[in-house]
């Protein structure tokens, strides 16, 4: 038995009693095979053995749709009537015309199939079959079609048409494609380039509110997508409605005005939205554990004490207390303030200050505030002033937490002391860099470190 198959049609020569190999032999029931158990799965669409129960199509006019099959019974199929009995292809031909609408150019297929055979076992070429039957030249595309599409004619040309089965389920709703697809901070539309190419429409004209943001074709499936995000989002509008936020935008032709004041396209417009809750936000609180730290410290011959305290305001009047809470990104003003020190002989210059989550302050995990005298230059919210100018200083920054789940936060700062000579104790920072220049030695050879922490 000889099988020949061109992708749609299957033509099976020779005496079926006698069959071996695929199916077995009849007399050995060990080695019978089904046909759907050999099948290639890499040539047959997945679940095409699947068995679909459709309901009557009542706008079928099956006399028409006989008359068309009852064709192979004329010339020039008649020629090759001895070699090849019509009645299968015609009845094949008249049961699916009947029950099913002409998509995927079946109603062409028999009269096709018919004259393959005759020409497989005759060797005899049916000579305008087509004109007779107004089937046309099987069409050319340009492009290997996918597996939901087939190669067909449309106004003259060959094109991608989608089939039968894979356009059903749009055509009910009149849709291009798939419904839009929210993800947290984009949204895309998927449209089959069949369907579009079935109504005439090139995916290159269409675009989102942004011309500029254009559908993306896949090279296999024909599938085209449109999509935006939050590093483009193509002219989305945003709406806000109490706790809610709606995105839209649309998929449309070229505006005419930029382009002409004609079109060979038909008009298109397909609107598209995402609705999402407003997240809510959580919010964590800091709190001090100590309203301020307070040192006595000896240096060579100066005997004082240090204090640092943190305040929620420039003019430090606010005090930040154990039972104040801080919140991420909140400003709060650090003040390092020395009593017992000749404010005309020595400055204290606050060196480094820097954040660690565990209580000792040469911890692994480490964030600098204040290196060499400067604010950390990779950080803008840290600002300083009065820093080697006397016997105190301040300097602030935004709270921060660190990663990783860490409730804790220690602030160490390391304080020298300086002999005054004009300005020479104040560091000198590149507004750039932020580097410091020491114009004089220091003269504290034991520097101060002091700490404060905070929970959360």
């Amino acid at each position: 038995m000889t099988i020949l198959f061109d992708g749609n049609t299957a033509h099976v020569a020779g005496q079926i009693e006698a069959m071996e190999g695929l199916c077995g032999s009849p007399s050995d029931s060990s080695k019978m095979t089904s046909l759907a158990a050999e099948k290639s799965s890499s040539s047959s669409l997945p679940g095409c053995e699947i068995q679909h129960t459709d309901t009557v199509d009542n706008s079928i006019d099956c006399s028409l749709a006989t008359d068309h099959c009852n064709l192979l019974r004329q010339a020039p199929f008649s020629a090759c009537h001895n070699h090849t009995d019509p009645e299968p292809f015609i009845t094949a031909c008249t049961e699916t015309l009947c029950n099913y609408r002409l998509v995927d150019g079946v109603d062409c297929q028999f009269m096709e199939a018919y004259a393959q055979s005759c020409s497989l076992k005759a060797d005899i070429t049916l000579e305008d079959w087509r004109s007779t039957t107004t089937c046309s030249e099987v069409p050319v595309c340009q492009q290997l079609c996918s597996e939901h599409e087939f190669c067909g004619d449309k106004s003259g040309r060959g094109l991608c048409l989608c089939r039968g089965v894979f356009a059903s389920k749009y055509t009910p709703t009149n849709s291009l494609g798939e419904p839009a697809v929210c993800r947290e901070d984009s949204a895309s539309v998927t449209l089959a380039g069949c369907l579009l190419a079935d109504k005439g429409i090139d995916y290159s004209v269409l675009h989102l509110n942004d011309p500029n943001c254009k559908g993306q074709m896949d090279n296999e499936t024909h599938m085209v997508t449109f999509g935006f995000d939050s590093s483009n989002i193509c002219g989305t509008e945003v709406v806000k409605n109490n706790s809610m936020i709606l995105y839209k935008n649309a998929i449309m032709t070229r505006n005419m005005s930029e382009y002409g004041v004609i079109t060979r396209h038909d008009q298109i417009q397909i609107d598209f939205s995402c609705l999402y809750k407003e997240p809510e936000i959580k919010t964590f609180a800091f709190r001090i554990k100590d309203s301020s730290v307070v040192q006595e410290l000896t240096s060579g011959e100066w005997n004082y004490t240090l204090q640092m305290s943190a305040y929620l305001d420039q003019n430090l009047l606010y005090v930040v207390k154990p039972e104040t809470e801080l919140l991420l990104n909140q400003r709060i003003w650090l003040e390092l303030k020395t009593e017992g020190l000749d404010g005309n002989r020595v400055s204290i210059v606050t060196d480094s200050c820097w954040a660690t989550s565990q209580s000792s302050p040469n911890n692994n995990l480490r964030y600098d505030l204040i290196n060499s005298g400067c604010p950390n230059a990779n950080d803008e919210t840290v600002k300083m002033s009065g820093n080697g100018q006397g016997t105190s200083n301040v300097f602030s920054f935004n709270m921060f937490e660190f990663n990783g789940g860490n409730r804790e936060i220690f602030l160490h700062c390391k304080l020298e002391l300086c002999v005054r000579m004009g300005n020479s104790c104040q560091p000198t920072c590149n507004p750039r860099s932020r580097r410091r220049r020491r114009a004089s030695k220091y003269a504290d050879k034991n520097p101060a470190i002091i700490s404060m922490s905070w929970t959360k």
